[in-house]
């Protein structure tokens, strides 16, 4: 297991953008994939976008499509993830998380499961209000 840490998280107007972070603390997350989950108040944590360690098509739940953009990049592999066109129904607490699977959705839930996910860091919150 590594040890992460996410950044970036806020209050925005909807509509608006925000850049979630994801890092290791002494550690390369070139090895690992990457997956960002979200969870609200009141419902179940949920996957919203997963980042491999091959060059593959990165994964996107259907709700956040087109919107957000997950991306790797430094000599640690510090994993951004960019939120743009951002709605009140996008608030929650965001986790990135790794593990050494690679991300394969579930065919039954069609998204990617926490449980699969072996490392987490200690959430970010991203308000979307006016």
């Amino acid at each position: 297991q590594v040890q992460l840490v996410e950044s970036g998280g806020g209050l925005v107007q909807p509509g608006g953008s925000l850049r979630l972070d994801c890092a290791a603390s002494g550690a390369t997350l070139d090895y690992y994939a990457i997956g960002w989950f979200r969870q609200a108040p009141g419902k179940e944590r949920e996957g919203v976008s997963c980042i491999g360690t091959t060059d593959g098509t990165p994964y996107y739940a259907d709700s956040v499509k087109g919107r957000f953009t997950i991306s790797r990049d430094g000599v640690k592999g510090t994993v951004y993830l960019q939120l743009n066109s951002l709605k009140p129904e996008d608030t929650a607490v965001y986790y990135c998380a790794s593990d050494l699977s690679p991300c394969i959705p579930d065919i039954t839930i069609r998204n990617i499961r926490p449980k699969d996910f072996s490392s987490w860091g200690q959430g970010t919150q991203v308000t979307v209000a006016s």
